[in-house]
């Protein structure tokens, strides 16, 4: 099989609303010169079920800390119930596709994510993507949907962000594209979509606080996987990912 790869990232605050589920099936049937690779969030849920049990979110500026509890609802949350969410759907409508976490054949290898001001609990920070098992079923057609939950060097399992692993899989899969599919149709300056970006100009938008919020991450995790090689990164919505829109960033600095 010769495609282009292409991994497609979404988050918590899509992975319940069956309208994005269903656009995204569609989205992946309308694929025919890529070959998609699925990675997922999850952490609204993972916040519902935490307040269902009682226990306390906890964060290190603003870092979420995974405690051994919390890391028992992220991996049932990410590996169970959105991973087999999206991959019934997938199957029910004809794609071929599998469920799987980063423990999974080793597919994310990590270790102990450190940060000076604290201890962040069962955060990894991904080492290595193991491409043989991925590739053997990206070869037979198979649509791969990953949770982030992955395997420390150490044989412990940890949480990863999953913007973090959605680059690391596109790196390490030397992908075309990374597209971070999210609720807004890509950044917003002065009320408009920008359709291309260098990392200076968004670092300037970031220090002067035009994108800010949950944006702030999604495009440093975009300007990473640029300066790590990947040819196309991407910010858009569902509507944008089947049309090809949204803000692509691009290497340079002016």
């Amino acid at each position: 099989m010769d495609q282009s790869k292409l991994v497609i990232k979404f988050g918590g605050n899509e992975a319940d609303d069956p309208n994005f589920l269903a656009g995204l099936v569609e989205a992946v049937q309308e694929l025919h010169d890529v070959q998609p690779v699925i990675v997922h969030g999850g952490g609204k849920e993972i916040a519902r079920l935490q307040a269902a049990l009682n226990i306390v979110p906890q964060a290190i500026e603003g870092l979420r800390v995974t405690d051994s509890q919390s890391l028992d609802v992220a991996e049932m949350v990410l590996s169970g119930l959105v991973n087999k969410r999206l991959v019934a759907r997938l199957v029910s409508a004809g794609v071929p596709a599998i469920g799987l976490s980063g423990v999974d054949g080793g597919l994310i290898r990590v270790e102990k994510m450190v940060h000076p001001a604290g201890d962040l609990g069962w955060v990894g920070r991904v080492v290595d993507v193991n491409t043989t098992f991925l590739g053997s079923l990206l070869e037979r057609g198979v649509v791969a949907v990953i949770s982030p939950i992955s395997l420390g060097l150490d044989g412990h399992t940890y949480n990863v962000n999953a913007d973090h692993a959605a680059v690391a899989v596109a790196v390490a899969l030397k992908a075309a594209q990374l597209v971070f599919v999210s609720n807004v149709p890509g950044v917003l300056i002065d009320g408009q979509v920008v359709a291309c970006a260098t990392a200076r100009q968004a670092e300037e938008w970031i220090a002067s606080g035009q994108v800010h919020g949950g944006m702030v991450p999604k495009v440093r995790s975009a300007l990473e996987g640029v300066a790590a090689g990947i040819r196309e990164v991407r910010i858009t919505n569902l509507a944008g990912l089947r049309a090809g829109t949204g803000t692509t960033f691009v290497p340079g600095t002016e």
